[in-house]
């Protein structure tokens, strides 16, 4: 059994750029797109690359995944069957001997920009930089399954900015 562990955040800066390489233009379309059960999506990179990927929620930062590569003209004709799409450039940064992506949304999920770090284990300790805002992790609001159904508004984007300064008893998390 394949566990993905992963934090993710919203960058509310622009300060990860100069340490960003290896873009890719990501397309992903949902077969299977439950909250809370399983998600089986297509995601094809560049035009080149595809894979199909299986995921059910474990807790708020793991899930069972399993991942396929697919012929790209076989997994263009099943792009072709999905109805919920996002759209991405994923940037890679190697930051303090850690490796975070940075997925910039475009579209209807445009200006959104999450940062993402994948975990050997749960309580696994990171550096968070400064450039990350509010933590999403296991909010199925913020997850690309989700953006594809439902895709965030720039004012959610700058509400949920503003709930990291708030008091106690409105939690963002």
């Amino acid at each position: 059994m394949s566990i993905e562990i992963e934090r993710r955040f919203i960058v509310k800066s622009n300060e990860w750029e100069t340490d960003a390489h290896s873009p890719q233009n990501l397309r992903q379309g949902y077969l299977v797109n439950e909250s809370n059960g399983w998600i089986v999506r297509i995601r094809i990179s560049d035009q080149e690359k595809a894979w199909l990927t299986l995921k059910s929620k474990l807790n708020k930062v793991s899930s069972n995944e399993f991942e396929y590569e697919l012929p790209i003209n076989e997994a263009e004709e099943i792009w072709k069957l999905t109805s919920d799409r996002i759209h991405k450039t994923r940037y890679h940064l190697n930051i303090k001997q850690e490796t975070w992506v940075i997925d910039c949304f475009h579209g209807a999920n445009k200006p959104l920009i999450i940062a993402e770090i994948e975990l050997k284990s749960s309580d696994q300790k990171i550096n968070i930089p400064n450039w990350c805002g509010p933590e999403v992790s296991g909010q199925y609001q913020w997850s690309n399954a989700s953006l594809a159904k439902k895709p965030i508004s720039l004012k959610a984007i700058e509400s949920s900015l503003t709930t990291q300064n708030e008091p106690k008893g409105h939690s963002f998390l």
